[in-house]
């Protein structure tokens, strides 16, 4: 199920508004540079900011969601016709071998169990050429990110030309193992319109991951630090075998 932050239309249309500094988006067009990739499989694309980007500097991209509001928005940005976009999950790609594939912000933590993670990995895996790469991100889970995520740290309030203010915040509903459960909320002053969008995000440890991509064939080449986030979280950078 996708949370209604994600295929709401109207929270779709404020997605990039209430985020729109993405400085970890220029160390993965960097990385990509680093491994040669030409290219892209941007998995959980969402409003396209980064597959539009890519395309933009000359790079073949494919862009997967399965919220098509977010679609929607990402095929009205600058480079969007560069992009093929699809529509769904990883069931939904075509016969592919793409030299790198993707996954920026919480995308590798939205999928919470386990047969969801291998079926992704092994769709992505097979989406590579071989010695292609997969490069992905995951929050530290001893860092305790959900800490942070209360309404006093989180909150957000923006002017949006068309919309006019949002007062947006996120606040933990429950934390249940790895499992991690909170709500966003978002405020339209205009007509006084509240919404609300549901999500869990896995915080798997260092071993479950790297034993997740042994078990789907892939080895970890590397595992850097995220630079705007120190300590917080993992990149990950792993090879299907040539």
């Amino acid at each position: 199920m996708v949370d209604a932050h994600y295929e709401v239309v109207r929270l779709a249309q404020v997605y990039d508004p209430l985020d729109p500094d993405r400085p970890d988006l220029d160390v993965y067009a960097a990385l990509l540079d680093e491994l040669g990739a030409r290219t892209v499989l941007d998995v959980g694309c969402g409003t396209g900011t980064f597959a539009c980007q890519l395309a933009q500097s000359g790079r073949v991209v494919l862009g997967l969601d399965p919220a098509s509001a977010m679609l929607d928005v990402a095929r009205t940005k600058p480079g969007a016709e560069f992009v093929r976009w699809i529509h769904g999950d990883t069931r939904a790609l075509p016969a592919l071998r793409v030299d790198a594939a993707t996954m920026t912000g919480n995308v590798a933590q939205v999928f919470v169990t386990d047969d969801e993670w291998a079926a992704t990995l092994g769709a992505i895996r097979q989406a590579l050429r071989p010695g292609g790469h997969l490069v992905f991100e995951t929050r530290v889970p001893e860092d305790r990110a959900w800490r942070r995520w209360t309404p006093e740290e989180s909150r957000t309030r923006v002017e949006i030309p068309g919309v006019g203010t949002v007062d947006s915040w996120v606040e933990v509903t429950e934390v249940r193992g790895p499992l991690v459960s909170f709500r966003s909320v978002f405020v339209f002053e205009g007509d006084r319109a509240v919404l609300t969008s549901e999500s869990t995000l896995r915080f798997r440890s260092r071993d479950e991951w790297t034993a997740s991509l042994s078990e789907a064939d892939f080895t970890v080449q590397e595992v850097r630090d995220a630079p705007d986030r120190p300590g917080r979280e993992f990149v990950v950078v792993a090879q299907r075998p040539g």
